[in-house]
């Protein structure tokens, strides 16, 4: 029996805020690699649908698309492969795979949530981790991916009183949907930024602490995003790419080992497409 005969019924971590531009992209572009450089088969799904980020992100070039994956299953049903539509992203010895965004507007309209929740649940049979990166709205796709989702990163930013309302709105909507408290956790990115409000403060207002804090570094974000290579894989490191890295520690249970991408093991990925 093949590998990839037999469901993985894989780990789901959903990347999701209720205010734009707080990093969601590229933290699920690192959470990614770290992952896929301790070995684990990933995938990183791009559900910002009309204005994805991640292949920009990654410099990559794809030639199939979560809609061409739609058209695909209106055709053929459960005879698709999902798997078949990815993109990967090679750095070094280290491989995961992106289900990319639509690449026109219209075909992003036209993308059926009920039909992207069946994707999803395919990767789940073929890969150990399916992140995605998701929009900053409550939709009826959204509300679906918080149901499926193992693990909800709720990402906030604290700048300026709008942004901090959004992620109190946020919080006490997903706090009502009566989730595992162990499902929803709160991350806060660029913690040091210039600002007068405090993180205690904001940690008051939203009646719980942050399950982990990533500083502000726009210069080393930056350089990641020109080069296409995700902090985490960069040789030299930075604060931020340790922050990283100790996230998808805390979420995987392990210690960070510099020396696990020695050990990645090449013939599964050839077995995704075989």
């Amino acid at each position: 029996m093949g590998v990839f005969t037999q469901e993985i019924n894989g780990v789901v971590i959903t990347f999701f805020s209720t205010a734009s531009a707080v990093g969601k992209t590229l933290i699920s572009t690192n959470m990614a690699s770290e992952l896929a450089r301790q070995g684990k088969k990933v995938c990183l799904v791009d559900f910002d649908l009309q204005f994805g980020d991640v292949s920009n992100y990654l410099q990559l070039l794809p030639q199939r698309t979560a809609y061409d994956l739609q058209q695909a299953m209106n055709l053929q049903g459960n005879a698709v492969r999902a798997e078949e539509f990815l993109t990967p992203y090679e750095y070094h010895n280290v491989v995961f795979y992106v289900l990319a965004a639509p690449a026109k507007l219209e075909e992003a309209y036209n993308i059926d949530a009920d039909k992207a929740m069946d994707m999803v649940r395919q990767l789940q049979k073929v890969f150990d981790y399916v992140l995605v990166d998701t929009t900053s709205t409550f939709s009826k796709l959204n509300l679906a991916l918080l149901d499926l989702s193992t693990i909800v990163s709720f990402l906030g930013i604290v700048d300026f009183i709008p942004t901090i309302k959004n992620m109190k709105i946020g919080s006490e909507t997903l706090k009502k949907m009566n989730y595992d408290k162990n499902k929803i956790r709160l991350i806060l990115n660029r913690s040091n930024a210039k600002t007068r409000i405090s993180i205690e403060d904001v940690e008051n207002l939203l009646g719980e602490p942050f399950y982990h804090i990533l500083p502000n570094d726009f210069q080393a974000a930056s350089r990641s995003i020109k080069d296409g290579v995700p902090l985490v894989l960069r040789s030299g490191g930075s604060e931020l790419g340790e922050a990283l890295r100790d996230l998808v520690a805390r979420y995987t249970n392990r210690v960070y080992d510099d020396t696990v991408d020695e050990h990645v093991p090449e013939s599964w990925l050839a077995r995704i497409f075989g």
